[in-house]
């Protein structure tokens, strides 16, 4: 990582294989990578949850059996990820949603939101 980039701060999920492919898991990286360096991503990669929160985003992984799902909220000094999730339906889950608000609220506590 370089001096200028974004660190990922991870409160809940994981990018590994299994379960993503190892391509899934590369595209993942490269995007995370693009986040950190300060890109903004659009569709098809990534879109907007305001649902969730204010910076919040979905990333969006196409792999072989799964669409991953990437729930990340931009600050300031981070890229913060609150949730990975393979999304099997058109609307985000309810709970997924409920979990991630908490999440970067509970991050927010402890480190003050950006």
């Amino acid at each position: 990582m370089i001096a200028d980039d974004k660190p990922l701060v991870w409160l809940h999920g994981v990018v590994k294989s299994p379960p993503f492919s190892a391509g899934a898991r590369v595209e993942a990286g490269y995007l995370l990578r693009k986040l950190q360096k300060g890109a903004s991503l659009s569709l098809p990669h990534s879109r907007p949850m305001p649902t969730i929160g204010r910076r919040v985003h979905e990333l969006r992984v196409i792999d072989r059996d799964n669409t991953w799902r990437i729930i990340y909220r931009i600050d300031s000094d981070a890229i913060v990820i609150g949730e990975v999730f393979a999304k099997r339906t058109q609307q985000t889950p309810q709970q997924i949603v409920q979990a991630c608000r908490q999440r970067f609220a509970h991050y927010d506590s402890i480190v003050g939101g950006m």
